[in-house]
Order: C-alpha cells, then sequence, then structure tokens
C-alpha cells in the first residue's frame, strides 16, 4: 500500500533525483525515494546489528581471561617474527 507524503528537496538532491529518472534508471521521483529509503532502513539496520556485535565481543573479552602486559608484549613480539619470516620466505 502506497502512502502519499509532501517532501521538499534541496535543488541539488532534485537534480540528482530527476537526472537518475531521465536517464531511465528509475520510473519516478518516488522509485528514486522509495529506494534510498530502503538503502538508508538497511544501512541503519547493519549498523544496529554490528554495534550489537560489538557490544557482544567487548562482554565476552571482559569477563573472559586477562593477559598480563608482559604476556601480551610477548605474544606480539613472537606474531611480528613470524610475520618477518614469513615475509623472508615469500622473497
Amino acid at each position: 500500500m502506497s502512502i502519499k507524503s509532501s517532501i521538499s528537496l534541496t535543488e541539488q538532491q532534485n537534480a540528482f533525483a530527476r537526472s537518475l529518472v531521465e536517464s531511465g534508471q528509475y520510473s519516478s521521483l518516488s522509485s528514486v525515494l522509495q529506494q534510498g529509503l530502503e538503502l538508508l532502513r538497511q544501512k541503519t539496520e547493519l549498523e544496529a546489528l554490528e554495534a550489537q556485535a560489538l557490544r557482544e565481543l567487548i562482554r565476552k573479552r571482559l569477563n573472559g581471561p586477562a593477559v598480563s602486559a608482559t604476556e601480551m608484549e610477548g605474544r606480539l613480539e613472537a606474531l611480528i617474527e613470524r610475520k618477518r619470516r614469513d615475509l623472508s620466505v615469500d622473497a
């Protein structure tokens, strides 16, 4: 079901939307705006899912085992050394 709405666009937005219709990419200004709103809805939902996943990861990390700074430094040095070896083998 379609609902009629009145909206305001900037001159630049209007020109862009009309150019999409004139080029045949969309059948009407309504189609352009509907597609734009759908993309914005998808982007908003994706951002919400990403934020939720990050919060969950942070929660798991905060509740998980802690690594001392000394141990982390050792892990990083070992990782760097492995990367250096890998690069020298590839060269």
